[in-house]
């Protein structure tokens, strides 16, 4: 078994209004070197907070998200870090449309199925 770090994203269309619904988490577990997010964008549920939410623009930042985590080259130096420092920019507050919620953590044995199961239980 592996400690892990995790945190949801969250769609906030209005900042405003501090209203959110959670659209994916990240996983990182330093011990079973890994760093990965899920995403899935309910787009009933966002416009139902805000009819003029860019959806396409929302993916693409969770899109941007998921490079980050697999250290595509082409983001330049935010995805060249080691796998902590890129969590550590993912987990860091922001005021955008997706914002990462509080760091929380846990144990597994398999890091790839516990993202799956944070997702079944927070984001769907």
């Amino acid at each position: 078994m592996s400690p892990y770090q995790y945190v949801v994203l969250r769609c906030v269309p209005r900042i405003d209004r501090e209203e959110f619904v959670n659209v994916g988490v990240v996983l990182y577990c330093q011990a079973g070197d890994f760093l990965d997010a899920r995403w899935h964008v309910d787009r009933d549920r966002i416009q139902a907070l805000d009819s003029a939410v860019d959806l396409d623009a929302l993916c693409e930042r969770l899109t941007f998200i998921d490079g980050v985590c697999r250290g595509d080259a082409s983001l330049g130096d935010v995805a060249s870090g080691d796998l902590g420092t890129r969590f550590g920019f993912l987990k860091a507050p922001r005021s955008t449309v997706v914002q990462p919620g509080p760091v929380h953590g846990g144990i597994t044995a398999d890091p790839a199925a516990e993202l799956e199961r944070l997702l079944g239980q927070l984001v769907r």
